[in-house]
């Protein structure tokens, strides 16, 4: 495996390999760039099939970091962390120290937190050997935390953004189809209901899909099906990858707005969109309520105004970005990533 030809390897600044026996830990950190400041992305644990594709993973969640962070006007890079391994079975506090030890050896140079898999249990792990971690546990009223819920409030927020521009109007009496039902996905369908949305999900997990139909009325669609079910908005908030040249010929929304990271199995596929005539938010700019969390608890001195007040610029964000589409007759995805690379390059010129 040449990892400088692989087609996901974007002139990553570092990639590391981690094993430790005792623990049985196989991790990869991948630093795609620290131009704007240390580069900062959760840690996924995951069953990966193969450590190959636990590298492709590594490299594209920490590029759509650094373009994350550069939108979101963070004084962050971008960095991402993944660790070989099932969540549900072999996480142990020794693992995740023995994280927090190859977190450490890069001094401050990678900021993790939690992601898919990962908890805020397993940070204060971390936490015990590091101090290069955020998303911790804070008392009432302290910013940080599990990042799920702000997470959630700017893929809400991003969500109206959406509605506006490509329907105009306001939520209540739409369908939404929530793919995902965890940290993220939650929340957010609180956040709909409230808003008099219909809602359809679906997860793996039955348990979580059921606990949503008892608690908001959501009608539950099998997994293999939401992303053709009849709806106006379609919020993928699982894992990546699931817009591709197979599924957006089926699909029947109008709007895509998730919060799952790399939702486009190719670049291409935002073109795919854009002549379907669906309008998608581009994931990390949607998704970035999480990140800016993390932000303000590690960097500390913030207030929960004050990271609302951050949270509540990502409408804003996308709404320029569908603007710019439009105007320049370009998929959602390609504008995005022309605007963060911007930024990157101007403050390297700097």
């Amino acid at each position: 495996m040449d990892l400088f030809s692989l087609p996901d390897f974007d002139g990553h600044e570092q990639v590391v390999f981690g094993h430790d026996r005792a623990t049985g830990l196989r991790a990869i950190i991948a630093i795609h760039s620290t131009a704007l400041g240390p580069a900062a992305g959760g840690c996924r644990m995951w069953a990966y099939p193969s450590s190959d594709e636990a590298l492709t993973d590594a490299l594209r969640l920490s590029r759509g970091m650094s373009y994350k962070n550069a939108m979101a006007e963070l004084d962050l890079g971008g960095g991402k962390a993944v660790i070989i391994g099932d969540a549900r079975v072999h996480k142990t506090p020794a693992l995740f120290q023995a994280f927090g030890r190859l977190v450490d050896a890069l001094g401050g140079r990678y900021i993790t937190a939690e992601d898919v898999g990962t908890s805020t249990a397993d940070m204060e792990q971390v936490a015990g050997v590091t101090r290069f971690v955020s998303g911790l546990k804070r008392a009432s009223g302290e910013v940080g935390g599990d990042p799920g819920p702000k997470t959630a409030l700017g893929v809400f927020l991003g969500i109206q953004a959406a509605v506006r521009f490509q329907l105009g109007r306001g939520l209540e009496g739409l369908t939404v189809a929530v793919q995902g039902l965890g940290g993220v996905g939650h929340p957010l369908c609180r956040l709909l209901a409230a808003e008099g949305v219909r809602l359809k999900v679906a997860d793996a997990r039955a348990e979580l899909a059921e606990r949503i139909r008892e608690e908001l009325g959501a009608a539950i669609v099998p997994v293999d099906t939401l992303l053709e079910q009849d709806a106006d908005v379609i919020a993928p908030c699982a894992l990546g990858a699931v817009l591709s040249a197979q599924s957006i010929p089926r699909l029947r929304a109008r709007i895509i707005a998730g919060a799952a990271n790399n939702q486009l199995a190719r670049e291409s596929d935002g073109e795919l969109l854009m002549k379907a005539g669906i309008l998608y938010a581009p994931d990390y700019v949607i998704n970035a309520g999480g990140i800016i969390n993390v932000a303000h608890e590690y960097r500390g001195g913030s207030s929960e105004a004050t990271v609302h007040a951050a949270i509540k610029k990502i409408p804003e964000r996308l709404t320029a970005i569908f603007e710019r589409a439009r105007h320049e007759s370009l998929p959602t995805s390609t504008v995005a990533d022309q605007m963060a690379r911007e930024r990157l390059q101007a403050h390297r010129r700097a």
